[in-house]
């Protein structure tokens, strides 16, 4: 079901044109399979076995509702197939038809986000709420009314055709990024590993639409930022900063995988904002960070992203590449527009503290620990507080 629950969702979907009834289904016959299977072991074809059961139990649904909206005649179409070759060969893959659903931009960013996680992902309702600290009852809410809005926008269950596809892809990889940022910022303690559901998504994307750059792009950032997983927390949980990260924790397996793609994407010769920030990504290396060319590359960045947060990053490697002062200077202009925002406390908190402003830099200081998502977090910037107040 990790592997096949997608496919089977997006041929469900396909047939019944309706999330609920396709989820339900899959779902019934999921319990069946347990008894069915525990009794006779398992079909030639596990996925076909599904498919086909599902299918006959929203028939029966269908029936019994006597749905206006489902007329015998589609009923019929459905039996047929029902009862049609369900090998896994003769399963057509209609996963991508199903995330460009999800991720329509009719619906709002956080709805796509659960939905995909919910379709595609195969996490439970719970699981997804406790990933944005949301009550199970809010997600399950959320969740069930951007079903409904498909339904009732007649949001067309297909690829985007060539003059949409630049803007829809955008929309679905910028979805399976925040997956993967929601993981990142709540770390390996969660209950799913949201950044290898995000990349295991991107893969899926990368395999049923190959050679797209931008694809290829959003992939080896993934990797890359997750080649370092094992630097991020030190024995007590608390976050390390990159410059003080142990590089001999990276995975060089993983770092040499997403150098590849990404090297892979730039002969495509169509740049984009997910190239760019996989390119920045690779600029850390096992000995060095390259923070002349990370500069170079976020004012590249910045003309496909002119928002205040790559203008931050922008500013933190300025700091590293020519120096504390410069850092504040460019960080001076964004401090009304992110002045909600942890980051930019944490950042104008460190280098005020390189410039021997303490009093200033410990005041930042606590306002990004007030501000911080995690306690790991909070820690983290409570013991820098602590270290520059020590002098």
């Amino acid at each position: 079901m990790r592997n096949d629950r997608g496919r089977l969702m997006a041929a469900l979907i396909a047939r019944l044109r309706d999330f609920q009834l396709a989820e339900d289904a899959l779902q019934e016959a999921s319990i069946s399979a347990l008894s069915h299977w525990g009794r006779s072991g398992l079909p030639a074809s596990p996925q076909g076995w599904l498919l086909k059961v599902a299918l006959r139990k929203a028939i029966d649904r269908l029936r019994g509702a006597k749905r206006e909206d489902r007329k015998a005649a589609d009923i019929a179409i459905l039996a047929e197939e029902e009862a049609a070759d369900m090998t896994p060969e003769a399963i057509p893959d209609e996963r991508l038809r199903l995330i460009f659903t999800c991720c329509h931009p009719a619906l709002d960013e956080k709805s796509r986000v659960a939905l995909t996680l919910r379709t595609l992902g195969g996490l439970s309702t719970a699981e997804i709420a406790r990933a944005f600290l949301d009550q199970d009852t809010t997600m399950g809410q959320r969740i069930s009314r951007a079903k409904t809005k498909i339904a009732a926008a007649g949001i067309p269950f297909a690829v985007p055709g060539p003059e949409e596809w630049p803007g829809r892809l955008d929309s679905v990889l910028t979805v399976i990024y925040l997956i993967f940022n929601a993981g990142y910022t709540v770390g390996p303690g969660g209950d799913r590993d949201l950044c290898a559901e995000a990349i295991y998504l991107a893969r899926m994307v990368d395999a049923l639409r190959p050679y797209e750059a931008e694809v290829e792009g959003c992939l080896a950032l993934m990797v890359l930022t997750h080649a370092r997983s094992k630097a991020r927390l030190n024995a007590n949980g608390e976050s390390v900063a990159l410059p003080d990260q142990d590089r001999g924790l990276w995975d060089d397996a993983a770092l040499a995988e997403g150098r590849g793609i990404l090297d892979a994407a730039i002969t495509r010769r169509n740049s984009g904002p997910f190239q760019i920030k996989a390119a920045i990504a690779a600029c850390h290396h096992p000995d060095r960070s390259d923070w002349p060319q990370i500069v170079m590359l976020y004012r590249g960045l910045m003309r496909y992203e002119p928002t205040p947060v790559i203008a931050l990053n922008h500013a933190v490697a300025l700091a590293e590449a020519e120096g504390a002062q410069a850092g504040l200077a460019a960080l001076e202009i964004l401090a009304r527009e992110l002045d909600g925002y942890q980051p930019f406390h944490a950042a104008q908190a460190d280098l005020l503290g390189r410039t021997g402003r303490i009093a200033a830099a410990a005041a930042a200081y606590d306002r990004a620990i007030a501000l911080a998502p995690s306690s790991a977090d909070a820690r983290f910037l409570g013991q820098r507080r602590a270290r520059l107040l020590q002098g």
